[in-house]
């Protein structure tokens, strides 16, 4: 049996810790999600220096967490790691997307990028790299080096979680 007592680590001010999701409608639970994606898009925003990767892959999750179809996006960064900006550039099918890397390299040029971070998602809700996306992955770098962009982080998230081809030392 749940307690109605509020969480012991909930201060005072923080009226959104004592929360459950249980006792909250699905209106409330979206406009939860919509405030967390406007909190953390706040913290991606142009400009800004992403200085934590956990909060990078919370973003991107909240981005990607109601597409039935794969979404293929990119963070763009500058040579001090501030975004200039997320896009989602090509959207595919409930098993894939055609990603063109004319495309990305004319993005990344566009924005005047030096880094750039690629996230996509996966509908099944495995997060598990497949071999063609660690070949896109490896194309991509190659025609981003033609230009100078380095290439961060390759992010697959689903539902549940993500995985960095940057922590399994895939890139």
């Amino acid at each position: 049996m749940k307690s109605n007592k509020p969480d012991v680590d909930a201060s005072p001010q923080d009226r959104i810790a004592s929360l459950h999701q249980e006792s909250l409608s699905d209106l409330e639970k979206q406009s939860v999600v919509q405030l967390a994606l406007k909190i953390l898009r706040a913290r991606h925003r142009r400009g800004r220096l992403l200085s934590s990767p956990v909060e990078t892959r919370q973003y991107l999750q909240l981005v990607f967490e109601d597409y039935r179809n794969e979404v293929f996006g990119a963070i763009f960064l500058d040579n001090r790691h501030r975004v200039l900006g997320f896009e989602e550039l090509f959207f595919g099918t409930i098993d894939g997307a055609s990603v063109h890397p004319r495309v990305v390299v004319q993005r990344a040029l566009d924005l005047n990028s030096a880094a750039v971070i690629f996230a996509h998602n996966h509908p099944s809700g495995v997060a598990e790299p497949s071999r063609a996306d660690e070949v896109l992955t490896r194309r991509l770098k190659e025609a981003l080096a033609l230009v100078d962009v380095r290439v961060l982080d390759h992010i697959v998230v689903g539902c549940e979680g993500t995985v960095s081809f940057a922590e399994r030392g895939l890139l």
